[in-house]
C-alpha cells in the first residue's frame, strides 16, 4: 500500500459505512475507527441491536468513505472503500479489541463490541498532489 494512503487513513478518526439490507435498500452510517495497517482493517465498536449490525449480520459486504477530521476546501483529500465487514466474534478480530482501544480508550466504558471491515480495494483522493490526483489500492488475495 502506498505510505500516504496508510498515512492518511492512520491521521483520521470517523468513517462512513454503506451496507445494504435484503430488499436492497442501502443503510449508512457513521463510525470512530483505528486503523490496523499491517492487516488493512478498520475496527470499530457497535452494538447487536443496531440496525446496520442487524443488516451486517446477513449481508458482509459494504463500501465506505474517509474524510479529513478538519477539512480544507482547497486541498481535497477522502477515502473511498469497499470491504468486508466482520462481526465480533470472527477469528481475524481477536487483536481489534487492544488496536481499537489503544486509539479509543475512552470507549472502554461504552457498551460494545469491536468489529472489522477487510478493506479489498481503495481510491484516495489527494488534490494535493495535483487536481483530480487518486491513488488505488487492492488487496491481493491468493488463489484468485
Amino acid at each position: 500500500m502506498d505510505k500516504r494512503i496508510a498515512a492518511f487513513i492512520s491521521k483520521q478518526t470517523c468513517g462512513n459505512l454503506c451496507c445494504v439490507d435484503e430488499q436492497g435498500n442501502p443503510y449508512c452510517f457513521s463510525f470512530f475507527y483505528s486503523f490496523d495497517e499491517q492487516e488493512v482493517m478498520l475496527y470499530y465498536k457497535s452494538s447487536d441491536d443496531t440496525k446496520h449490525s442487524a443488516i451486517l449480520y446477513k449481508n458482509q459486504i459494504a463500501a465506505g468513505t474517509i474524510l479529513p477530521d478538519k477539512l480544507n476546501f482547497l486541498a481535497i483529500k477522502g477515502i473511498q472503500f469497499e470491504g468486508e465487514v466482520l462481526g465480533p466474534k470472527y477469528p481475524d478480530t481477536k487483536n481489534a479489541s487492544s488496536h481499537y482501544h489503544k486509539k479509543h480508550p475512552m470507549a472502554l466504558v461504552m457498551p460494545g463490541d469491536i468489529w472489522a471491515i477487510r478493506i479489498y480495494r481503495i481510491k484516495f483522493t489527494d488534490n494535493s498532489l495535483g487536481f483530480g490526483k487518486k491513488l488505488m489500492w487492492e488487496r491481493i488475495v491468493s488463489g484468485s
